[in-house]
């Protein structure tokens, strides 16, 4: 086979890459996942735990992978996507119903998806159980517990010839503005003759958490389960203000036992565990206590932080993904022969990397963009820059286009980072906590570099660095907002663009600190 159709096969190849995993299929997130450092021990531990990180940083996969990767044959995995968990999904959005609606909706449909998930998996083990009827019992009774969790009030059901006032043994969360958590106990009275029914007080979902606690424990027990894993995907994708009550579900139901590890995947900025409640008690999850956050994705890739580190990894991740292609050459056996054939040289593969900026789903949708724009040629440093342009354009500030407040805070930064500063980085107050910078990460339009750093200029005072990504630096510098005569210098003799996304160097970076009242208007700080 010519070198051209090695190199048209591997152009088709990464044109046809699986961008998502859930998408794909489990032999392919298999045989595409690539292990950086202590990750996989990490989220392999028993240690109920979550994981952060932004969009496209691999977390589904992760997860995934882990699910059919259980370090025992008496293991098994519940997987839930909270953005298809249920069938009125929409309520819990809807900020015209009441929040204990839109809570209760949550949890049944939650609790609904763990039981239809474990069901499947007690019906293939009906024929190996020693008592499949133990089963079914705790099949039926997680299904009762199920169906007991109800908002009420202070109400009363009066019905023809009595008055009945009647609560369970179970707890009650209170939502609204003082929100609570309290556990009671039964009581039952009757009294008159009257037909109508009375709601006052304060609404709360109520349920029967020991009867769910009890037959979780009992089916995970009949089933002979060493472990079961539940792994939660797409935490953000619930809307904040209902996230502490279904972190609260899991605290009281499923952290209990200690057969049950959880999972749970998130984004960093979109994510509240926990509302605090006086005297110390809370809804939801302590981090650090209840449940352990020391797993952010965002922080292993990093191109800048542990360059080797970073180009093996999208190295590898290239080669997985060309080997489970329908296109593959014989010449290409290993990743260091694919990147020899698929770039000009070395030092533009590294500036693939640089422009992905840590995210594995960048670095597939680059790969198809860069192929594509040097189809049946080598991938040269010009098709890298115009390539990231593109994705920038199109995936990322799409996502500000038509938000004023993002777009303006976007060009303030720019101008005075890289205008004023001369760097593609900056240091930010870690004590200043500002949304519009939070979202401008949500996008991978910033990108932090490290956390917690010293200036010089104020010992005491910890900054994150945060860069503007290589995308976007492209796209400014080919605009009239771009400085004049700063970083000309090219990788490829013959560039049409003499421009070179500069290294962070960082004499510069901590010369250019940002503060929210240099970026803000006055009334905003």
């Amino acid at each position: 086979m010519a070198d051209s159709e090695v190199l048209i096969g591997i152009h088709k190849a990464f044109m046809g890459f699986d961008k998502r995993a859930e998408r794909a299929t489990d032999e392919i997130l298999e045989a595409t996942f690539v292990d950086t450092g202590p990750l996989f021990d990490l989220i392999s531990s028993a240690n109920n735990q979550v994981m952060y990180g932004r969009r496209g940083t691999g977390k589904t996969h992760v997860l995934k992978y882990l699910q059919t990767r259980l370090p025992s044959v008496n293991e098994t995995a519940v997987y839930l996507d909270l953005r298809s968990v249920g069938s009125n999904g929409s309520i819990y959005g809807d900020d015209s119903r009441k929040l204990s609606e839109r809570a209760y909706t949550l949890i049944v449909d939650v609790l609904n998806a763990v039981s239809m998930e474990l069901l499947t998996i007690a019906v293939e083990a009906l024929d190996s159980a020693p008592d499949p009827n133990q089963i079914t019992l705790r099949i039926d009774d997680l299904s009762n517990a199920i169906s007991q969790v109800q908002v009420v009030g202070e109400v009363e059901t009066l019905v023809e010839g009595k008055s009945e006032s009647a609560k369970s043994l179970g707890a009650d969360l209170q939502i609204g503005e003082s929100p609570s958590a309290t556990v009671k106990a039964g009581a039952q009275t009757t009294s008159g003759i009257v037909n109508r029914q009375t709601r006052t007080g304060t609404e709360r979902i109520h349920l029967n958490f020991g009867g769910i606690v009890g037959a979780l424990s009992g089916l995970v027990s009949v089933l002979g389960l060493k472990r079961l894993w539940v792994l939660i995907d797409e935490w953000s994708e619930i809307p904040v203000e209902l996230q502490p009550y279904l972190a609260d579900l899991l605290r009281r139901t499923v952290l209990p036992i200690r057969e049950i590890t959880v999972k749970i995947a998130a984004i960093d900025h979109r994510s509240n565990f926990i509302i605090h409640r006086a005297k110390g008690e809370y809804i939801g999850l302590e981090l650090g206590a209840d449940i352990t956050a020391d797993l952010n994705l965002d922080d292993f890739l990093v191109f800048d932080n542990n360059q080797e580190k970073s180009t093996d990894f999208f190295k590898t991740l290239l080669f997985r993904h060309y080997m489970a292609s329908e296109h593959l050459s014989k010449e290409i056996d290993s990743a260091d022969k694919l990147i020899q054939h698929a770039f000009t040289q070395h030092p533009v593969f590294e500036e693939f990397v640089r422009a992905v900026e840590g995210v594995p789903r960048d670095a597939l949708n680059l790969a198809t963009k860069v192929a594509t724009k040097a189809f049946g040629q080598q991938i040269a440093a010009s098709h890298v820059r115009s390539a990231a342009r593109d994705w920038y354009q199109q995936d990322k500030h799409a996502v500000i286009r038509n938000n004023a407040a993002l777009d303006d805070l976007l060009n303030k930064v720019i101008e005075e980072v890289i205008g004023n500063r001369r760097a593609r980085a900056f240091l930010f107050p870690s004590s200043s906590r500002l949304d519009l910078i939070d979202q401008l990460f949500d996008a991978r339009i910033l990108h932090v570099l490290k956390k917690n750093v010293s200036s010089r200029d104020e010992p005491g005072v910890r900054y994150d660095v945060y860069k503007i990504d290589y995308g976007c630096y492209v796209d400014m510098i080919n605009t009239a907002k771009a400085p004049l005569a700063l970083f000309e210098a090219s990788l490829d003799e013959g560039d049409d663009e003499p421009v070179e996304v500069p290294k962070d160097d960082y004499r510069s970076i901590r010369r250019a600190i940002l503060k929210p009242e240099m970026i803000l208007p006055v009334s905003a700080v």
